[in-house]
């Protein structure tokens, strides 16, 4: 995949705390991924150190790294491997969203001219292959990334009703496909307003208005 250039993309725009609640990922387990640990580099380079703050390039990277680990249960000696080698071999930046990922369930493969390669280690290739792509991300006509996280858990059945997006709301979750703010509906929520009244006014349908309140009921008070 070709990651277009644009640079909101790689503003530092997420800290930790609210990032470790889009991915649905453990706090302490991002953070190890994007700071390292003793004599461990990170995984992925955040757009801030000191404070660790993430682009959104970087918000995608962890969420494709996450599905490597939840979904298909690859060890992290393995995709770091994979990482260490394309970077050496195929440099690109942001590996993890422009290169296209095959796996067995055990190590990491890249095709190039037809032949598949291991980049995890150097051992027989599997017999099954899964392709790892860009789980609830999607891109435009103009090359553009829309990013549609878990509202509760990672799973099939969840719907893409949160969006977030660089170019729409200052890149903070907003009702997919509206521009609304998740944090103006929950706000006037809390203020006593009701759901068929905030319906009505933002033209969604009632499950677009409780989404949004479930979705920052998630949130942490400070980022």
């Amino acid at each position: 995949m070709t990651v277009p250039y644009n640079k909101l993309y790689e503003e530092p725009a997420y800290g930790l705390p609210e990032a470790a609640i889009y991915l649905k990922v453990p706090y302490q387990t991002l953070r190890y991924w994007l700071t390292g640990f003793h004599a461990r580099p990170p995984i992925i380079k955040p757009a801030k150190i000191d404070p660790v703050r993430l682009s959104f390039l970087n918000l995608l990277e962890c969420h494709v790294l996450a599905g490597m680990r939840q979904i298909y249960n690859l060890k992290l000696p393995r995709v770091r491997s994979a990482l260490a080698k394309i970077t050496a071999d195929y440099p690109k930046p942001h590996p993890l969203i422009s290169e296209v990922f095959l796996t067995d369930r055990r190590d990491l493969f890249i095709e190039r001219l037809g032949k598949i390669i291991n980049v995890s280690q150097h051992g027989q290739l599997g017999l099954n292959f899964y392709l790892i792509h860009l789980e609830r991300v999607e891109v435009d006509s103009k090359g553009m990334f829309r990013f549609f996280p878990f509202v509760v858990q990672p799973g099939p059945g969840e719907p893409k009703s949160i969006e977030i997006n660089p170019m729409v709301g200052f890149g903070k979750p907003v009702i997919a496909g509206t521009g609304i703010s998740t944090a103006i509906i929950a706000s006037r929520f809390n203020a006593r307003e009701s759901v068929p009244e905030l319906a009505a006014e933002y033209d969604c349908s009632p499950q677009q208005i409780e989404e949004a309140i479930r979705w920052e009921r998630a949130l942490p008070v400070a980022a």
